[in-house]
C-alpha cells in the first residue's frame, strides 16, 4: 500500500512517514497544496491523508479536486476539530474516513488498511494461487499449508505481486508500491528482497524472474521443477 501524508506539521508528518514504514505501508509527505497535488498528478497512491489545515489549497479543497477527478482514491481527514459539524462537512466534501488528533498511530494503520480493503471490495480478502495464501488483514502467508514469517517489506512485495494475479511487474513498480518516493531509484532493495522472499517460500520456486522485465507469480509452477531461481 503507499499512501499520501498532507501534513504542515514536519515532526507530526514525519513520525506518521516513519511508523506506517515500520507496518510496510509507503508513505510520501506533502507539507502544502500545491505539492500534494502535484504528488497525486504524478504518482498512484492507494489512500490519501489530509490535514484540512494546509497551506495553499486546503486539505478541503485537494479532497474536492480528488473526488471531482473521478480516481475514486479514498480519503481520510486529519483535523485537530472533534465537532460533529466539522466532521460532517469533511465527509460531505467527500472524505471516507475522519481522524482527530491527537490519535494512536496503531488506529490510524487499522484505519487505512479497513480502506484499502473497501476499495478493493471486488477482490478476494484471501488471495489463493499456486499453493501460496496470503491474508492481507491478518498478515499471514501460508505454503503448500506452511505459514511462512516474512518481514514487513517481504509481505509489501509479495503482495503486489499476488495482487498482480500472475502478470509481470517490474522492479521499479515494486520499488514505488512497497517503498516510497525517497527510495534510491539505482539501489538494489528490491532484488535482494524479492531473493530472500523467494528462499522464504521455499521450492519449488514461485516467483519468476522475467529478465529485463521483472518479476511475477509463476502460477504454472509444480513441484517437478524448481524453476528460475534468478533475482
Amino acid at each position: 500500500m503507499r499512501v499520501l501524508v498532507v501534513e504542515d506539521e514536519a515532526y507530526m508528518a514525519e513520525a506518521i512517514r516513519d511508523g506506517l514504514r515500520l507496518e510496510a505501508i509507503a508513505a510520501d509527505i506533502a507539507r502544502d497544496g500545491e505539492t500534494a497535488l502535484t504528488l497525486l498528478s504524478d504518482n498512484s497512491y492507494d489512500i490519501a491523508i489530509l490535514d484540512r489545515d494546509v497551506p495553499g489549497p486546503s486539505g478541503d479543497e485537494i479532497a474536492e479536486r480528488i473526488v471531482a477527478s473521478g480516481s475514486g482514491l479514498p480519503i481520510l481527514m486529519l483535523t485537530a476539530a472533534d465537532r460533529l459539524d466539522d466532521k460532517a462537512t469533511g465527509f460531505e466534501l467527500g472524505a471516507d474516513d475522519y481522524l482527530t488528533k491527537p490519535f494512536e498511530l496503531r488506529e490510524l494503520v487499522l484505519r487505512l488498511r479497513a480502506l484499502n480493503r473497501r476499495r478493493a471490495h471486488n477482490r478476494p480478502p484471501v488471495w489463493e494461487m499456486a499453493g501460496l495464501r496470503l491474508d492481507s488483514f491478518r498478515r499471514e502467508v501460508f505454503r503448500d499449508g506452511r505459514y511462512v514469517a516474512l518481514t514487513r517489506k517481504q509481505f509489501a512485495v509479495l503482495e503486489v505481486l499476488v495482487a498482480a494475479e500472475g502478470g509481470v511487474i517490474s522492479a521499479e513498480e515494486l520499488l514505488e508500491r512497497a517503498w516510497d518516493g525517497n527510495a534510491d531509484p539505482f539501489t538494489n532493495a528490491v532484488r535482494i528482497t524479492v531473493s530472500a522472499l523467494r528462499k522464504r517460500l521455499g521450492e519449488p520456486w514461485i516467483i519468476a524472474t522475467v529478465p529485463g522485465v521483472g518479476y511475477r507469480i509463476d502460477l504454472t509452477r509444480d513441484a517437478d521443477g524448481p524453476g528460475d531461481q534468478g533475482a
